[in-house]
């Protein structure tokens, strides 16, 4: 029998917003510890941190565990992906060069025999047209040059504020999922794939659409949720500390 394979995103460590588990980060180390050997493929859905960027000679120590952990993941066997999201889109090749992850912006893969697509899931609803704007900005090669001459520690206490004010922004708009599943059903055709996976908008949910399955893994955060792929079904699971 094939070995489950576990997706999750949406942790926005580095950040502790009103009404999060305490020590979720930790959690996340003892789950995906947990998987050593025991998983096919981890899928990081994006958005596992609040903010990243990568300087040419620094790292952020507040994850070393975290780090730890996913190296631990890959030398035991098993695939480990992680998403770009609209918070963490700014990786270079510390995650594959040092950790052996590697990172994409969107993800096919052959899982139990099922297509998979994978997608962090950010600017694909059609009402989201300010923030795709807003997204070529920040990924303008001149704009993340100037950034990077800003100190790290400034760095990251400038996009933690950023961050904040997003956060508090999304959590008043409504969450149009229709748009979402619209989106990922054509995903499904054009990639020519029966699953398609993503994050961002933080609600956990298996859809059947006309060309297959969406999904959702929900978020770790408040409810500390992911997706568990066995013998060909699709469960989100909750993790018990």
């Amino acid at each position: 029998m094939e070995k489950p394979a576990y997706f999750l995103g949406d942790a926005h460590l580095g950040v502790e917003p009103p009404g999060a588990v305490p020590y979720r980060e930790k959690l996340l180390v003892d789950l995906l510890r947990s998987w050593k050997g025991a998983a096919s493929h981890v899928v990081i859905l994006g958005d596992l941190f609040e903010f990243w960027y990568e300087y040419r000679y620094y790292v952020n120590r507040e994850h070393f565990q975290l780090f730890r952990a996913l190296a631990e993941l890959v030398e035991s066997g098993v695939q480990v992906h992680l998403l770009r999201g609209n918070h963490d889109f700014a990786y270079g090749d510390y995650f594959p060069k040092n950790l052996g992850v590697q990172v994409s912006t969107n993800l096919k893969l052959d899982i139990q025999g099922k297509a998979f697509f994978f997608v962090h899931g950010d600017g694909v609803a059609r009402s989201d047209r300010s923030y795709r704007l807003f997204r070529r900005i920040l990924n303008c090669p001149l704009n993340q040059w100037l950034f990077r001459q800003i100190h790290p520690d400034w760095g990251m206490a400038l996009a933690r504020l950023v961050g904040r004010r997003s956060r508090k922004f999304g959590a008043e708009r409504e969450i149009k999922l229709d748009e979402y599943l619209a989106w990922a059903e054509r995903a499904l055709e054009k990639n020519s794939c029966q699953v398609c996976i993503h994050g961002h908008h933080h609600v956990p949910g298996v859809w059947p659409v006309r060309s297959g399955l969406v999904a959702s893994p929900g978020e770790w955060i408040k409810k500390l949720t992911y997706l568990r792929f066995e013998a060909g079904e699709l469960s989100i699971e909750e993790f018990k500390k």
